[in-house]
C-alpha cells in the first residue's frame, strides 16, 4: 500500500449529541477548562463493544471516533448528563521540559498533581478507559503529555519519548 492508498478519516458528521458518549465528552470538556490542558482525549472502554475515542481541546469541538464513523459536537453544546466525579485539579504554569533526558521542572508536586488528575479522570470514566492530556510547556514545540488508566502508572510523553511516573 502506498501513501496515496492509505485509508483516510471519514468526513465528520455534525451532531447535537454523542449519545452514550455524551458523559465522556462533558467530562473531557470540563477537565480541559479546570486543568488548563491544551487538549484531552479518552480511549473509552465499552466492554464487549469496540472502543471509541473522544477528544477535545480549548474551545474546540468534541470529536468522537467509532469504527468508521467520526462525529463532531460543538464545544458549547448543552449536554444533559451528570458529570462523573471530577478530579481535583488546578491550573499550573507551563513547565520546563527536556525530551532528551525526560526532565520536567515546575511547581513542586505539579507533575504528580496533573498525572494523578489524568489517572483519576480515567478511573471516573470507568472500565479500562485511558485518558491522555497535553499541557503547555515553556517549549512551544514540545507540550507536556500525560496518559493514565486506573491502577497503572502514568505515562509522561515529551515529543517522541515516553517515561513512566507513578504519582
Amino acid at each position: 500500500m502506498t501513501l496515496d492508498e492509505s485509508p483516510s478519516l471519514p468526513e465528520p458528521e455534525d451532531v447535537a449529541s454523542l449519545g452514550e458518549l455524551d458523559r465522556t465528552a462533558a467530562a473531557l470538556r470540563e477537565f480541559v477548562h479546570r486543568s488548563g490542558a491544551l487538549r484531552a482525549s479518552a480511549l473509552v472502554d465499552r466492554g464487549d463493544a469496540p472502543s471509541a475515542v473522544v477528544e477535545t481541546g480549548r474551545l474546540l469541538p468534541v470529536l468522537a471516533t467509532e469504527s468508521d464513523r467520526l462525529r463532531r459536537l460543538p464545544h458549547d453544546a448543552r449536554l444533559e448528563v451528570q458529570l462523573p466525579p471530577m478530579p481535583d485539579v488546578k491550573q499550573l504554569p507551563p513547565m520546563d521540559v527536556d525530551a532528551a533526558t525526560g526532565e520536567v521542572a515546575g511547581p513542586l508536586g505539579g507533575l504528580e498533581h496533573l498525572g494523578r488528575a489524568v489517572r483519576d479522570l480515567a478511573a471516573a470514566l470507568g472500565g479500562r478507559t485511558t485518558v491522555a492530556a497535553e499541557f503547555e510547556s515553556t517549549n512551544a514545540e514540545i507540550p507536556l503529555g500525560l496518559a493514565g488508566r486506573a491502577g497503572e502508572p502514568v505515562v509522561v510523553i515529551l515529543g517522541d519519548e515516553a517515561f513512566e511516573l507513578d504519582p
